[in-house]
């Protein structure tokens, strides 16, 4: 059975890769039949994977583990498990693959690690612990590695951090229960999900060279439970699932207005476009299953 999950596919061909949180296990689907071909065990309460840049690994965050479950994306073999890792929730690696972040959900910090695969026995070392506001949750790096941005689900903020000096630039005030953050193409924008309302706020943190407190540019009416993102490929769509609304939403970057909606019945929660760009992968939080 499903429950909090994520899904992720990369080439055509690929097995697709859903995340069983309560089960502590990743299940593996065929993506011409849609057919379980086999589960994967994983550290306690898995909750995001990420394929990283050079597509090599899929790892997995095991959060009530303290561990990472590193998956060959072509075979679902396991490649090793990284152990010592506190409260990997939500994680994200630099497009140049030198910094790997975690959002550590429940011990309210950001983890900045260099990543160094030469060393075989701790390809990670940990940079800084930032201090964050309360339940740190979804992440953004920007495509230049310099700045990654974090959601603070309870205490409504929003926040940047220098990933050369490991220090914040800024942190702002959101609405309620900021969740998934997604940064268009050009580094200009910044979506952020807001899960306590029905809105996703749009954030200018390109001015000031980025270095400034953003401006508020827009509020955009999506549906309640706003969670979380995923880009269409086109550079200009982004999908958003409305967990309460038991919708799914697509997104104009250009006009940020949304410009169609799908029903999406049992509460979705993270979403995947595969490789042909024309599939969505949905998983439903309450009904637990994968559309």
């Amino acid at each position: 059975m499903l429950a909090a999950a994520s899904a992720a596919a990369s080439a055509a061909g690929r097995p697709i890769f859903v995340l069983n949180s309560l089960d502590a296990t990743i299940s593996v689907i065929d993506p011409a039949s849609f057919a379980e071909l086999r589960r994967i065990p994983t550290g306690k309460e898995p909750h995001h994977l990420y394929l990283t840049p050079d597509e090599k690994s899929l790892v997995v965050a095991n959060a009530l583990a303290d561990s990472l479950t590193l998956l060959d994306p072509a075979t679902g073999e396991v490649q090793r498990t990284i152990t010592g890792i506190p409260d990997p929730y939500h994680l994200r690696f630099s497009p140049d693959m030198k910094w790997f972040v975690i959002a550590a959900n429940r011990i309210n910090h950001v983890d900045i690690y260099r990543w160094q695969p030469a060393d075989v026995a701790r390809p990670m070392k940990l940079a800084a612990r930032v201090a964050a506001g309360r339940t740190p949750s979804h992440l953004a790096i920007d495509s230049k590695s310099s700045v990654v941005y974090a959601s603070m689900q309870d205490s409504d903020e929003l926040m940047a951090i220098d990933l050369a000096t490991q220090k914040p630039r800024w942190k702002v005030p959101t609405g309620k229960l900021p969740a998934d953050v997604f940064l268009t193409p050009d580094n200009k924008l910044l979506l952020v999900a807001l899960t306590g309302d029905e809105y996703v706020e749009v954030y200018d943190v390109a001015q000031g060279g980025g270095q400034s407190t953003p401006r508020l540019v827009k509020r955009i009416k999506t549906g309640a439970g706003a969670h979380a993102f995923r880009g269409l490929g086109d550079g200009r769509h982004v999908f958003v699932s409305n967990r309460v609304a038991n919708s799914i939403s697509r997104i104009d970057m250009k006009t940020l207005e949304v410009v169609e909606s799908y029903s999406a019945p049992g509460g979705p929660d993270c979403i995947e476009v595969l490789s042909d760009g024309k599939t969505l992968l949905v998983t439903s939080r309450w009904a637990r299953r994968l559309t």
